[in-house]
């Protein structure tokens, strides 16, 4: 194959309409969520398990105090921070509802994150692990393919943790508790709720900053654009091997510069 870059780019579709709504929505929710989490946790930094839990009760962590930078509000208001984790928190249900039955729709989910046999074989996650650490997150022969890693994330916070992260914070709602009270018993108690919460919203977090370390290392600009555009630009020797594979020559009448 001739490694010279090509004249032209090729453009390829690589993200729907309803994954780039859910995706900035979602961005907005979290971060507000996170702040406002921390602003809340601050009221009580500890953690327990079990069905109580209170000042002299032991506690399995105690978390330290957030700094007000990254808490929602800045000052110190556990009435406000209450307000805006409930509010965003219904954004962030409805937004992966919403997000869920596009994704049925157009086949995101059977297209695109559907984990085959192959992709969780060892010697697979071994090669996409190394080329990872070579900076390489994307298949030449078909760089619009999410890598066995993104799928493996992307399923596990869009069908573990945020469906985890949004039913035990539905737990911690006494309201809530009137109209599904099995929800406590299938967590153990309000306060093990309470530690599954912070823990799972633990690691959303670090989702978070690796997903934004990685976009950075393969390109921050092209991977902003394409969440916007919904088009990936490919350009040098990966658009010459996108165009040499049949599906890639049929769909590189869409150029551009």
């Amino acid at each position: 194959m001739d490694a010279t870059p090509i004249k032209d780019p090729v453009i390829i579709r690589r993200h729907s309409l309803a994954t780039r709504v859910w995706h900035w929505i979602n961005a907005v929710a979290i971060f507000v969520l996170i702040g406002s989490g921390l602003g809340i946790s601050n009221a009580h930094p500890r953690l327990y398990w079990g069905r109580y839990g209170a000042n002299f009760d032991p506690a399995w962590a105690t978390l330290p105090r957030f700094p007000a930078w990254i808490t929602i509000p800045q000052s110190y208001n556990l009435a406000i921070s209450r307000r805006w984790h409930l509010f965003f928190a219904l954004v962030l249900a409805f937004g992966l509802l919403g997000y869920m039955i596009a994704s049925l729709i157009n086949r995101h989910f059977q297209r695109d994150l559907r984990l085959r046999a192959k992709d969780l074989s060892p010697a697979h996650l071994a090669a996409d692990v190394r080329a990872h650490l070579q900076f390489r997150f994307h298949d030449e022969a078909h760089p619009g393919a999410y890598n066995p890693l993104q799928k493996l994330s992307y399923a596990g916070v869009v069908f573990v943790a945020l469906p985890l992260v949004i039913l035990t914070g539905i737990a911690l709602s006494p309201g809530m508790n009137a109209a599904w009270p099995w929800l406590l018993d299938v967590f153990g108690g309000r306060q093990s709720a309470r530690s599954i919460h912070f823990i799972t919203m633990a690691a959303i977090t670090a989702f978070v900053v690796v997903h934004l370390v990685l976009v950075i290392l393969a390109g921050w600009r092209r991977e902003l654009w394409s969440m916007i555009s919904g088009k990936w630009r490919i350009e040098g020797t990966m658009a010459d091997a996108r165009a040499e594979t049949p599906a890639g020559a049929a769909k590189a009448q869409e150029v551009g510069r």
